[in-house]
């Protein structure tokens, strides 16, 4: 605009009209419109997104929802049910199995297909009192309904230790709780101190990760109830042939705390506990997390599922979800990596096993942050889940963080960018959805508007050039940019997501907002509205149309071309037929609206005063729409050329 000033003046024309003419290029070089159609935008996605189970925290994380490139989730409660069976149960060398499904305790504990008794199977019940004394759960019943209130694995428990006939009150009066050692990731236990009312002695349960307590004990609790020889090569035999077929196991211990013990986590790592056995449960996969997973795999996302569980449990859940193939070859990518392994990566190892690996088995949350971070360096842009107060740091650090609305944390839930309601995978595959959806929208909107001020600009660069009067005044720009920004742009905001949103990969967040079509898209358009509003503006002086009518004429050729235009942005690759022409019913009634404001400003006296328009014949109307028509076709052709292209 200062460029413009100085070369009117050094070419002798009068200051005050190349004054207006700076004036108007500053006007219409600004998209007015622009910063309200963006937060509009990303508003009515974070509402949509809000309908579908993902509350967004921060309103940037709308649009990288739609460049994420990897999703790292947990297994149990997100890909899973997280609704815990105990199916087997292995102690003193014997495998039992259990009926039943669900929280409700109806179900036998037989062994060869024979109902046991617990008075013949010692080792059996004393695994069973140490569930249901190692335990921060209750087993409630509302009506004919069974429930768990607190973990679902320490519910299914307890479940299992009623359909066995355990008397749960009894055996908690019996042994009462007299200290706690919570469970810590970094531990992989919990126990808990109980004072015995026969004889008195404190006796303490450990429950856990099978490895780690195995290397705790140094005995076993036998099938009559005597302590034998603990047989670790026979426990990890069945538990791997269990672990392979899903089902999540869980290990128990016991011991007598010694007089001057600490009631501390001490007494367990010193060891020397007695092998009471395991319980093994599956946790179903939830079946729209297998369609969400599958959906998320074809539009190019990788899934990385992270669990704290025994590696063979996550490698059977994972190709059940369809996250690992079912192995037939021994391709890196198709590895289970386990936490161990993970922690003796090198800083220069980690980048490429994380990406090629899609399982992380026995993972701490420590140990998330290490994979973010890892897969950062590899380009990814990354979502991460979490519901614990340790998982903070790797929902901070990652691109997208996510934590689950019903079981996570306060400081997870401060950390992450997002929220589940319903803490569901399909809910983040539905949030990327969305985030595609709007960023496809805010791109509609960005072609749509550029090419308006790029018209304007050339229009008055043309008409300083050529010495001839302005064809729009500056109040005529601002009303063309807010009126249609308004009325026609924010319309695209509400246009509804694209078929096959989901069949594409994620866009590179190294690529530009506007590719080399779209840019050649604005240039093109622009060149239309300069020669459509210029060439008519010149046209009409030359035969007989006042100043006013030719420059209302002018800033209706921006209008129509501006509104037939808004018809091709709908879809940067499609025509509107193929979307369907009143899918999007708020564009039509933005066209409706945008017609009624153009005939006040032609026709209503009122806007003639305040807008210096005037009045205009059918004939001038005629050619504007010509116009419009026109630009919608040339750009149909152009979409339709370079769909040609693409499939050849």
């Amino acid at each position: 605009a200062a460029v413009t000033f100085g070369i009117g003046l050094w070419r002798g024309q009068p200051a005050v009209d190349v004054f207006m003419a700076a004036v108007a290029l500053a006007v219409g070089a600004i998209p007015e419109g622009l910063p309200a159609a963006v937060t509009i935008t990303l508003a009515i996605g974070v509402h949509r997104m809000a309908q579908r189970n993902a509350i967004i925290r921060k309103l940037p994380a709308v649009e990288t929802l739609g460049s994420t490139t990897v999703i790292c989730s947990d297994k149990t409660g997100t890909l899973t049910e997280n609704q815990m069976t105990v199916q087997a149960i292995f102690t003193g060398t014997e495998l039992f199995q259990v009926e039943g499904v669900g929280y409700a305790p109806h179900g036998q504990v037989t062994r060869e297909g024979a109902p046991i008794k617990l008075d013949d199977a010692p080792a059996l019940r004393a695994c069973l009192v140490a569930g249901v004394l190692c335990n921060d759960s209750q087993l409630v019943q509302h009506g004919e309904i069974w429930d768990v209130v607190g973990d679902p694995t320490e519910g299914a428990l307890l479940v299992v230790a009623r359909k066995a006939g355990l008397n749960l009150n009894q055996v908690n009066q019996e042994a009462p709780r007299v200290e706690v050692i919570p469970f810590e990731s970094q531990l992989q236990y919990m126990g808990t101190f109980h004072k015995t009312q026969e004889g008195g002695e404190t006796i303490l349960y450990v429950k856990g990760a099978l490895e780690k307590i195995l290397g705790l004990c140094s005995r076993a609790l036998g099938p009559q109830g005597i302590e034998v020889p603990l047989d670790q090569a026979e426990v990890l035999m069945k538990a791997g042939a269990l672990a392979d077929e899903g089902l999540r196991l869980l290990a128990f211990a016991s011991r007598p705390v010694l007089p001057g013990d600490p009631l501390t986590n001490e007494a367990v790592e010193k060891g020397d506990l007695t092998f009471l056995g395991f319980q093994a449960m599956m946790d179903p996969p939830r079946p729209e997390a297998i369609a969400a997973v599958c959906s998320c795999q074809s539009a190019g996302i990788a899934i990385k599922m992270i669990t704290g569980d025994h590696a063979k449990t996550a490698r059977a859940i994972a190709e059940k979800m369809g996250i690992l193939q079912a192995s037939t070859g021994h391709s890196r990518a198709m590895r289970v990596m386990t936490g161990a392994e993970l922690a003796a990566c090198s800083f220069d190892e980690l980048p490429a096993a994380a990406d090629d690996t899609v399982v992380f088995a026995r993972v701490s949350p420590e140990q998330k942050l290490r994979l973010v971070e890892a897969l950062q360096i590899r380009n990814h842009i990354v979502a991460m889940t979490g519901d614990g107060v340790n998982d903070a740091p790797a929902l901070k650090q990652a691109d997208i963080g996510v934590a689950m609305g019903r079981s996570g944390t306060e400081v997870a839930k401060e950390a992450a960018d997002m929220l589940l309601t319903d803490d569901n995978f399909a809910s983040i595959k539905a949030a990327v959805e969305e985030g595609r959806g709007v960023f496809d929208n805010l791109t509609k909107f960005i072609v749509w508007t550029i090419p308006t001020n790029m018209g304007e600009g050339l229009v008055l660069l043309a008409a300083i050039a050529l010495g001839a009067m302005l064809p729009i005044l500056p109040v005529q720009i601002l009303w063309i940019n807010m009126t249609t920004a308004i009325a026609l742009g924010l319309m695209l905001a509400f246009e509804p997501k694209e078929p096959g949103i989901m069949h594409r990969p994620p866009r590179n967040p190294q690529r530009p907002l506007l590719t080399g079509t779209l840019i050649f898209r604005t240039v093109m358009v622009s060149t239309l509205l300069l020669a459509g509003a210029f060439g008519l503006f010149l046209w009409f002086s030359e035969h007989g149309a006042s100043l006013a009518e030719a420059r209302t004429i002018a800033v209706n050729v921006f209008v129509m071309v501006e509104l037939f235009y808004l018809f091709n942005c709908r879809s940067l690759e499609r025509s509107m037929f193929q979307l369907g022409v009143f899918s999007n019913p708020w564009v039509t009634w933005g066209v409706l609206i945008m017609i009624g404001l153009q005939l006040l400003f032609t026709y209503a006296p009122f806007m003639n005063v305040l807008f210096h328009s005037a009045p205009i014949g059918w004939e001038a109307w005629g050619s504007i729409i010509a116009i419009g028509v026109g630009s919608y076709m040339i750009v149909g052709v152009e979409k339709w050329i370079r769909r040609i292209m693409r499939t050849h």
